[in-house]
């Protein structure tokens, strides 16, 4: 069981930066791939970027290459989304998962644990 915390959400303005945070219970967080996905107003929860269990494999989607980063520190059990040049396309509720997948997953169904979320809104 892994229960997942996320923090760091907020309003900022276009162009601003933001590093949101997944604290992890559970002695095993470095044995699980590590999502992010993002759920806007009436829309689907989407992937944004995941981790491979030792960080050296990262997967993003491409509305977000270049601009955000995933990265983990499993002796702090916590997974990491530094979020730059923000849009206002970018608002939206951030949840982190967790998966027993090797591989990065960017299919929900993959994900077997999942944080309770995060506003992050970007005013234009």
């Amino acid at each position: 069981q892994v229960q997942l915390v996320e923090s760091g959400g907020g309003l900022v303005q276009a162009g601003d930066s933001l590093r949101l945070s997944c604290a992890a219970s559970g002695r095993t967080f470095s044995s699980y791939t590590m999502g992010w996905f993002r759920q806007a107003p009436g829309k689907e929860r989407d992937f944004v970027a995941g981790i491979s269990w030792s960080g050296g494999t990262t997967y993003y989607a491409d509305s977000v290459k270049g601009r955000f980063t995933v990265s983990r520190d499993n002796a702090k059990n916590t997974v990491y989304l530094q979020m730059n040049s923000l849009k206002p396309e970018d608002t939206a509720v951030y949840y982190c998962a967790a998966s027993r997948l090797v591989i990065v997953p960017t299919r929900r169904v993959n994900y077997d644990y999942w944080g309770q979320g995060t506003q992050v809104t970007v005013s234009s």
